[in-house]
C-alpha cells in the first residue's frame, strides 16, 4: 500500500503551488519518461529570463530547461552540448553556442538565460559571469499551448523524449520571468541574497506534476 501510494504522489499533480524553498529535485536515472512539467502562470512571452541550479556529472549531452509550444518544439530551451563543450540556448527553433564556460562536473552550477523578442538578443549568465549578448531571434512572442519540462528535451508537444538527452542529477531553484531580469537582480540570485522571485514560474510557489522516478529531498548544505 505505501509502493502505491508513493507511485500516485509521484504522477499526481500538484492541486496547489508548493514552496520548494531548499529542496531540490532529483533525476537519479537515465530514462526517456521521468520528467517534470511546470505550470506557467501565463502563455505568451515577448521577453523571457530563465535561471535554475543544477548539479550533475553528466559527460555527455543533456537538456536543462525545455519549454515546447505546437509550432514549435524548441521555443526556449537550454541545452548542453558535450562534444564541442557549449551551452546552447534554442529560441524559437533557432540555435546559439556558448563556449568556454568551466561546467564542472559534480558542482552547483547557477545559470541564467535572458531574451527579447524585440531586440532580439540572446544572453548566458554563468556563476555570475555574463556573456555576449547574441542576436537570435525577433519581431515575434513565443506564444500558444506552452508546456514546460525539466529533466527531458522536448523533440515534440510535450513528448518526444530521448534517453540519451536527459538531464540526471539534481536541479533547485527554478525561475522564469516573462521580462529581461537585470543584471543586478541576476546577480542576486547568483549569489543567493534576497531577488524578485519570477512572476512565471516561482519555486516558493510551484505548480508542477512529476511523472516516473523524479525525488524531492532537502537540499545538501554544508556543515558548521
Amino acid at each position: 500500500m505505501t509502493f502505491f501510494l508513493l507511485l500516485v504522489m509521484l504522477t499526481a499533480c500538484a492541486a496547489t503551488p508548493q514552496d520548494l524553498s531548499g529542496k531540490m529535485l532529483i533525476f537519479p536515472q537515465q530514462t526517456n519518461t521521468a520528467h517534470v512539467r511546470l505550470t506557467a502562470s501565463t502563455q505568451s512571452f515577448g521577453a523571457v529570463t530563465v535561471c535554475h541550479r543544477s548539479f550533475t556529472d553528466l559527460k555527455r549531452d543533456h537538456v536543462l530547461f525545455s519549454l515546447a509550444t505546437p509550432s514549435s518544439a524548441n521555443d526556449f530551451v537550454i541545452f548542453w552540448d558535450e562534444a564541442n563543450k557549449e551551452m546552447d540556448p534554442h529560441i524559437k527553433n533557432v540555435k546559439t553556442e556558448y563556449k568556454g564556460w568551466d561546467y564542472k562536473s559534480n558542482m552547483w552550477h547557477s545559470i541564467c538565460t535572458t531574451w527579447d523578442s524585440e531586440s532580439g538578443l540572446v544572453q548566458l549568465w554563468f556563476d555570475g559571469q555574463p556573456s555576449i549578448k547574441k542576436f537570435i531571434s525577433s519581431g515575434s512572442n513565443i506564444g500558444g499551448s506552452t508546456i514546460i519540462i525539466l529533466g527531458q528535451e522536448q523533440d515534440s508537444h510535450g513528448g518526444g523524449f530521448d534517453s540519451t538527452q536527459c538531464f540526471t542529477g539534481m536541479m533547485s531553484d527554478v525561475h522564469m520571468w516573462d521580462y529581461t531580469l537585470s543584471p543586478c537582480e541576476i546577480q542576486k540570485y547568483m549569489k543567493g541574497l534576497n531577488f524578485t522571485p519570477g512572476n512565471v514560474l516561482n519555486w516558493s510557489a510551484l505548480e508542477f506534476q512529476i511523472t516516473g522516478r523524479v525525488l524531492i529531498e532537502d537540499k545538501q548544505k554544508n556543515c558548521d
